[in-house]
């Protein structure tokens, strides 16, 4: 049984958002989906291939970015519940996405720049430190835009179909964001590989110090692009007001009305075991969608030994099919229900991962592989999604908070399993040496199939103990 609305909500029906309004709102996430897409896709692959910076100062830095992200997000989603009420021109969320807009524009070019005033004698740890502040800043901007984005969900929309469909679409133009971003990349690598013939195509088609250019002319159209649609989504969006819950004194009286429940605080969440379910699935989740992104162009590059050009190819591939899945979403949910989405993203997963651990070689099936990974992350990433927001159901006065707690265990996860891989790379002195190659073999298997296991144990636990607020069970006291 679901918990019933709190006080403020009673009564209230909210009208159904116009379709000008579900597309304005799903833009709003435009500018982190472009940066997310760089940041996994190719952070790792432009410091160590590109700068030629050791794995494990590669490693470091997105541990470091990680660990700021997972730092700020439940911040963010704290302050964001408090202020609620505060903010006269727009609501809480807005006001939080536009710092975070502003944040990121102002740092991610940076980030896939070469560093201001290094030369070639520049120890490596000082080109290191010259990227951490960028790094902090974009990833508490990225941070504040993706809370206050999320936790507008719950706020817009009180049916479950329409979570799922606002959700869904959300995710379609994530997937339109990871295109815009390869597509840009395949054409900028093709752009560049154009004057060249003879033998100094053979050399362009292997990744080096002269694709520098090609990583920041793509930053900079990242955040040209992902500035329009930012705008869009708050000229388009209206944040309802909220009332602010007032502080008790000697005028409150001591019997409130039958129909009145104490609302759901932070520290409520922290009592609820539902809260911890959903909370390691949709971790196990990020986990296979940002670890597959991360390790994809590595696994391209050194474990098939294709050209550059399929870093953007392959990728384009699976967030094509991920994008064509997302529509069938909403009647999959209805028709199956929500574990059964899931698990069906699931099987997909360990498909692929299966696939890649027996074939060495996959030639033209790596496309087929891709559609399978594409289409099985668009549906574990959706459908938890809806579930988070099932789980806060009418509480959105501290929404932002649960998806902060949400998204620190997703950020720091990553991190952690990204520098202890980096740290187990078996080649200490070059790019990539003989092991290497199976090295990326088996991380693409681990990151699918491991965390795959882990995800289906976790949604085990909600067939076995379905998703209920204890707090807010009948005669119960929260």
């Amino acid at each position: 049984m679901g918990p019933g609305p709190p006080v403020a909500a009673a009564g209230a029906t909210p009208r159904p958002m116009t379709l000008a309004a579900r597309l304005s709102y799903a833009v709003g996430h435009f500018l982190n989906d472009l940066c997310a897409s760089m940041w996994f896709t190719y952070l790792l692959l432009y410091l160590h291939s590109v700068r030629a910076y050791s794995s494990r100062g590669a490693g470091l830095l997105l541990l470091l970015g990680q660990v700021a992200d997972g730092l700020c997000t439940p911040l963010v989603g704290y302050e964001a519940d408090r202020a609620a009420g505060r903010c006269a021109r727009c609501g809480p969320r807005k006001a939080w996405h536009l710092v975070g807009t502003i944040s990121v524009l102002l740092s991610f070019p940076f980030i896939f720049s070469p560093c201001l005033g290094c030369g070639a004698t520049t120890p490596e740890w000082a080109a290191l430190l010259y990227y951490a502040p960028f790094i902090v800043i974009f990833q508490f901007g990225w941070a504040a835009t993706q809370i206050a984005h999320l936790s507008l969900i719950p706020e817009l929309v009180t049916n479950d179909h329409e979570k799922v469909e606002l959700t869904a679409l959300r995710y379609a133009f994530t997937v339109v964001a990871n295109i815009t971003v390869y597509g840009a990349a395949w054409l900028l690598l093709h752009l560049q590989a154009s004057p060249h013939v003879g033998p100094v195509q053979d050399v362009s088609d292997q990744l080096g110090v002269q694709d520098v250019p090609v990583f920041r002319n793509l930053a900079l159209l990242v955040v040209g692009i992902g500035a329009v649609f930012s705008l869009l989504f708050h000229l388009g969006t209206r944040e309802g007001r909220r009332q602010q819950v007032a502080e008790q004194d000697e005028h409150t009286p001591l019997l409130a009305p039958a129909a009145a429940r104490p609302l759901l605080l932070w520290k409520h969440w922290l009592r609820e075991p539902a809260f911890y379910q959903v909370g390691l699935l949709y971790m196990s989740t990020r986990l296979i969608v940002n670890l597959s992104q991360t390790y994809m162009a590595m696994y391209l590059t050194y474990s098939l030994n294709l050209p550059k050009k399929f870093i953007a190819t392959i990728p384009l591939v699976m967030y094509l099919s991920g994008f064509f899945s997302s529509f069938l979403m909403k009647p999959v949910n209805k028709w199956i229900g929500r574990h059964m989405t899931y698990f069906t993203g699931l099987l997909l997963i360990l498909a692929f991962a299966a696939w890649v651990a027996l074939a060495d070689r996959l030639g033209v099936a790596v496309y087929m592989v891709a559609v399978l990974l594409g289409m099985g992350c668009a549906t574990i990433l959706v459908t938890s999604l809806a579930m988070t927001a099932d789980l806060i159901g009418p509480h959105t006065h501290s929404g932002a908070f649960v998806y902060g707690a949400m998204s620190f265990s997703d950020k720091v996860a990553n991190g952690l399993a990204v520098m202890v891989i980096q740290g187990l790379h078996p080649c200490s002195s070059e790019l990539c040496c003989k092991a290497c190659v199976g090295f990326y073999h088996w991380v693409m298997v681990a990151v699918t199939g491991g965390v795959g296991v882990a995800a289906t144990l976790c949604l085990s636990s909600l067939l076995v103990w379905p998703l209920r607020l204890r707090s807010w069970a009948p005669g119960a006291q929260p």
